[in-house]
């Protein structure tokens, strides 16, 4: 029997975060007067300590937003793009068939920085320092790591110790519980404070914080170590291709988002350079099979999880075939007359194919990627393994304030297993370039300049054209299906924010993954045993390959909502892991 699990409820401000520190400080910013943009970039570098094998200063910031005064959902894309010397040709030339996902070659320009600092500067009300103060405090006087830090630590120790020294120095002595330190990335911190705070007035005091990293030390310092040779995932050393040109040549920007309309609901994402239109075209897969989705007593139907899991592998296999940093069909592949014929593959069988719509081509590579293992080096992306045992992801945060502004945002890309640590800076770069295909003339191609098709995908959710719902997941490619799995519970179920986010969970491998070695399964679907052993043996009968992932280990999922007539807040954080926290007044 399900349990009913009440939201949190207020009037005056909700966050919501993978971390407890991290919501924890945004409402403290609230209460101090901020506003959710305050509140949410304070969080978000505090969870670049918190949470330092998820995400960090060398990473990046989606984001989805909307003001109190202007009520259209708009997007921060904080995402750099490749290295101007990031050619095909570089990588052929060193033998490469892959990007490896780990050491310096899969680095591209950091844009967690500018992407926060550009929010701050346009819609926060706050000083640099008000909310950069928390995170200071946290690497200077120590934060304690939780043990999924640690063991991460653990699964790269050889690694750091035999090549990545620097890394070594910073994280092998880390215990959990105990207080960890980083007095070179308070450091950095405090530099780039110092320079802003030469000038006066609030605005130039972040615009002069965004030239100091982009054109200033932080570029410096970058340029130099990319030049270092460092061991990867290809088991070989090679030197990085960022250089200080191609930080002074980027800067976050603002874009239009996607709105799916499906019923009363409105689904917001962020386009197709990210795979966040795969949950807008699963969404709009499942509406024609309404009538055959259900849930009881707060348990999806096998019925239900099986038609989930079919959309889920048409939409990622034209994630595959169509999705790039590049011009998108959107019009085309989230039509109503696209989806019925996509609708029309589903069968009452689990299906092996890997099928894109409309022509798409798929790298020919992919065969050879079925079950590939990683081999020797660091972990790239640390994402969810088959069997549901999380080795890490990244991290997400949600607020909304009394006024109606609201924020989702998942940061991540630049954790410590990614690349070896910048001593002077107490922070290592990216990994986020494995993404792109080397292989030439698909959308995600490899090319100098260009975002890779990423994984991070905050949502948000309008309810007859009003902003009602943020919320978002951890976890690269399994991102827009856990939030499927809350989409589906909440909208079509009727649980609450806190129902939907406990309700079981499930996601399928059966496309490649985003993360090198980009391996896939055929038919693998990994589903929480709260299903119920009946839903299992269905699922199996009818040609999915289950993986049993344990009663409570699939997503991290937080959101929070406003209710526009009441102006009532609420909000929810996961329970898996005893991490997320949801806060409010």
């Amino acid at each position: 029997m399900f349990t009913t699990r009440p939201e949190l409820a207020g009037t005056h401000g909700m966050v919501a975060s993978t971390h407890w520190l991290a919501s924890a400080t945004g409402m403290a910013v609230l209460e101090d007067g901020g506003n959710a943009f305050d509140a949410a970039v304070a969080a978000g570098f505090v969870l670049q300590v918190a949470e330092p094998h998820l995400n960090g200063p060398g990473g990046q910031v989606p984001a989805i937003f909307v003001t109190a005064a202007d009520r259209t959902p708009r997007v921060l894309a904080g995402q750099g793009v490749s290295p101007g010397a990031a050619t095909p040709e570089h990588f052929a030339g060193l033998g490469l068939d892959l990007i490896p996902g780990s050491g310096l070659l899969a680095a591209t320009v950091p844009g967690a920085w500018d992407g926060w600092l550009l929010m701050l500067r346009d819609h926060g009300t706050k000083r640099l320092r008000d909310v950069l103060k928390y995170a200071i405090s946290y690497a200077r006087d120590g934060v304690p790591l939780v043990a999924r830090v640690t063991d991460t630590i653990a699964a790269v120790s050889d690694l750091f110790r035999d090549h990545w020294t620097s890394s070594a120095e910073l994280w092998l002595h880390a215990k959990p519980g105990e207080l960890h330190r980083n007095p070179a990335l308070a450091a950095t911190w405090e530099r780039l404070l110092r320079e802003a705070e030469s000038v006066n007035d609030r605005d130039a005091q972040i615009e002069t914080a965004r030239r100091a990293w982009s054109r200033g030390f932080i570029a410096e310092s970058i340029d130099a170590f990319s030049r270092q040779a460092f061991r990867d995932d290809s088991g070989r050393d090679h030197a990085g291709l960022l250089t200080a040109d191609d930080l002074a040549n980027w800067e976050a920007t603002y874009e239009d988002a996607l709105i799916t309309d499906v019923g009363d609901w409105g689904l917001v994402k962020l386009g197709a350079w990210t795979q966040g239109p795969a949950l807008a075209q699963q969404v709009l897969l499942l509406d024609g099979f309404r009538d055959e989705l259900s849930y009881v007593d707060g348990v999806p139907t096998a019925r239900t999880v099986h038609l989930a899991t079919e959309c889920a592998k048409l939409a990622f296999a034209d994630r595959e075939a169509w999705y790039g940093d590049t011009d998108v069909p959107l019009d085309v592949l989230l039509s109503a007359e696209y989806t019925a014929a996509r609708r029309a593959l589903i069968t009452d069988e689990a299906s092996a194919e890997l099928r894109p719509g409309n022509g798409g081509r798929l790298p020919s590579i992919i065969e050879e990627l079925r079950g590939a293992q990683a081999g020797s080096g660091a972990t790239g992306e640390p994402t969810v393994g088959p069997q549901g045992r999380t080795r890490g992801d990244t991290v997400h945060i949600d607020v909304v304030d009394a006024a109606g502004n609201m924020v989702s945002a998942t940061p991540s890309g630049g954790w410590l297993q990614s690349s070896p640590t910048i001593p002077e800076l107490g922070f290592c770069l990216d990994s986020r370039a494995q993404m792109f295909w080397l292989e030439q003339g698909l959308p995600n191609s490899l090319r100098p300049g260009k975002r890779p098709r990423i994984t991070l995908s905050p949502s948000m959710a309008l309810r007859h054209g009003e902003p009602a719902i943020a919320f978002g997941t951890p976890g690269g490619d399994q991102q827009d299906q856990w939030q499927l799995c809350f989409w589906l519970a909440h909208t079509l179920g009727g649980l609450n924010l806190q129902e939907a986010i406990d309700s079981p969970a499930w996601h399928t491998t059966a496309f490649p993954s985003s993360f090198y070695p980009r391996s896939w399964t055929p038919r693998e679907l990994v589903v929480e045993s709260r299903v119920g052993q009946s839903t299992l043996d269905e699922l199996a009968e009818r040609g999915h390959r289950v993986v049993d992932a344990g009663p409570w280990s699939l997503g991290r999922l937080s959101a929070v909502s406003r209710d526009p007539a009441t102006g009532i807040l609420r909000a929810a954080a996961n329970a898996r892991g005893a991490q997320g926290y949801a806060a409010g007044r």
